[in-house]
């Protein structure tokens, strides 16, 4: 019997995304972050990107286009001052929509302008990645199932493959201070830990962190200087006691969490 494509997309559990990049608000010296961290998510089957290529503001895109296949729209500027970028991108959007050959969408911009279009994409049941920096309007970043900061891309590229002689056997801190974003962040995990909690109190980690994005679209661990949300939790050992059980296959464990 003979599998379609569609069907093997579906066996593989790969979502299909269309990439789609503002290159007048987002820089392009992390691409390939920033496509490494996409392929994350699902496989990148449409990758465009606008711009008013006759500007020279944006002529550093154009060496890393070819190198990572990312297919350039002209738009050109009809006045001075507006971004024609924008209405071609959200058109384009809307056409691959229709088109029903993606399951997702990757917005790529740090402009709130595209707040109302990720809206839309997802009441059409798409699932909608945002990438951008820090300066992202609010509402741009809640509109999306996910939102992910340049910043810490950056800083993943720039930390060093090997570990340097004079720092190799520095210890790394055990636990994180509660200032007041750290306070946020333990009412954000306390309330969602107790949310998804059994009778026993007990909450798997598994669904924490997927539940704590519908809450916090731009969560990420990473932002707080931690690869995985269990290495967090665990820094966090005053508040929090951790379960690690076995399943019986292949060494494979559940973890699970609960507020001291």
């Amino acid at each position: 019997m003979r599998i379609s494509k569609n069907d093997m997309d579906t066996l593989t559990n790969e979502l299909r995304l269309a990439v789609l990049i503002d290159a007048d608000n987002v820089p392009y010296s992390n691409i390939r972050e920033m496509l490494e961290e996409i392929a994350k998510n699902g496989t990148p089957t449409i990758k465009r990107i606008y711009a008013d290529w006759t500007k020279p503001t944006v002529s550093g895109w154009k060496n890393v286009l070819l190198e990572n296949a990312i297919t350039p729209i002209q738009q050109y500027s009809y006045t001075t001052g507006k971004n024609s970028s924008d209405s071609a991108l959200i058109i384009d959007a809307m056409d691959i929509l229709y088109s029903g050959k993606v399951e997702g969408f990757c917005i790529v911009s740090s402009d709130s302008d595209f707040t109302r279009l990720a809206t839309r994409l997802r009441e059409a049941g798409m699932k909608v990645i945002g990438i951008g920096e820090k300066k992202t309007p609010t509402p741009f970043i809640s509109a999306c199932n996910k939102f992910i900061y340049i910043e810490i891309l950056k800083v993943a590229s720039a930390s060093p493959a090997e570990p340097d002689v004079k720092t190799k056997n520095k210890p790394k801190p055990k636990s994180i201070p509660l200032n007041k974003v750290d306070r946020e962040l333990l009412k954000l995990l306390t309330e969602s830990v107790s949310d998804l909690a059994d009778e026993s109190g007990w909450a798997y980690l598994g669904d924490l962190g997927n539940f704590i994005l519908k809450k916090k679209t731009d969560f990420d661990s990473r932002n707080y200087g931690f690869p995985k949300l269990l290495p967090l939790i665990k820094s966090l050992d005053k508040q929090f006691e951790i379960d690690e059980r076995e399943t019986g296959r292949n060494k494979i464990r559940h973890i699970y969490i609960k507020i001291k």
